[in-house]
């Protein structure tokens, strides 16, 4: 049968094989039925949408290398659809081949240019049951985080002015000024990154992107790190965790535009503890303490 769950480990970029964890929640439970779904639909039918979609579950099920492996059948049947790179390229990031997810993202940029702009159907419904982004704000979207992971932020700049005029809601507005502010301080200009605070406000029309906003209010001065280390306990184990994750990465980063790179790799040590392996924040740390860490000595 093609595509079978490869259980080789995704490596990370400190050397540490990442394996998921056991499946033991409803949650977890509920995505390995949609996958079951999913491949029963692309077996009796592989058009375009059972491909995304069968791909899509497998990610979800952290089957990444069996994902790459779907979009990849899907490019050779489909090759003028912006979705299956776009979809490639965000799981290439989850295995950490960043380059190669660049190469897809600006492959789906170019395929998506003439195309209407729409939203993007979501895997995992948020409160409100309606997604919120398009096909082409999350091309530019990763693109941008794409750039950041391999330290070109001039780029990564670049991309992420661009996945601004595809914003139309609050929550995009949060998580894309998030990664465009830590870009500018990365490129040195602070001026730039204080500027985009201007439009973050404590009360905003949030569905999502919770911790991106409490990340932007710690730059603002509103909060303060240990406010966002400590979130409040949660019943839900795995989302504790993720909460934890991404906003440990902004307060990581706030540590180190401050040049306090002890107390940001601390921060990013206690991130890498978690099971969180396959979120943004997660990866980013990751990519810092290799890169930044490593270089300093610290680790």
């Amino acid at each position: 049968m093609l595509h079978e769950a490869n259980t080789d480990p995704i490596i990370s970029r400190l050397g540490i094989p990442l394996l998921p964890a056991p499946i033991t929640t409803a949650g977890q439970q509920r995505a390995q039925a949609q996958l079951a779904e999913a491949q029963a639909n692309y077996e009796r039918d592989p058009s375009l949408e059972h491909t995304i979609w069968y791909g899509r579950r497998a990610a979800y099920c952290l089957q990444f290398n069996r994902a790459l492996a779907i979009f990849s059948t899907g490019i050779a049947q489909f090759p003028a659809a912006y979705e299956l790179y776009r979809h490639r390229g965000h799981r290439l990031i989850s295995v950490r081949r960043f380059d190669e997810a660049i190469a897809d993202f600006e492959r789906a940029a170019a395929l998506a240019a003439d195309q209407p702009v729409a939203l993007e159907p979501d895997g995992v419904p948020n409160r409100i049951n309606r997604p919120l982004a398009t096909g082409h704000f999350n091309i530019w979207y990763h693109l941008g985080l794409a750039r950041y992971l391999i330290g070109e932020y001039a780029a990564a700049r670049d991309a992420y002015q661009t996945c601004l005029n595809y914003v139309d809601n609050d929550d995009g507005l949060t998580a894309t000024s998030d990664w465009l502010y830590m870009t500018y301080q990365r490129l040195g200009d602070p001026a730039a990154a204080t500027a985009l605070l201007e439009k973050i406000q404590p009360a905003m029309e949030l569905v999502e992107d919770d911790a991106y906003h409490r990340r932007l209010l710690m730059y603002k001065g509103l909060m303060t790190p240990q406010e966002l280390l400590n979130p409040p306990a949660a019943d839900d184990p795995d989302a504790a965790e993720l909460t934890l994750v991404t906003q440990g990465y902004g307060v990581g980063n706030w540590y180190l535009q401050r040049g306090e790179a002890v107390a940001a790799m601390a921060v990013f040590a206690r991130m890498l503890q978690t099971r969180s392996w396959a979120a943004f924040g997660y990866i980013a740390a990751e990519a810092d303490v290799a890169r930044i860490g490593a270089a300093s000595g610290i680790l």
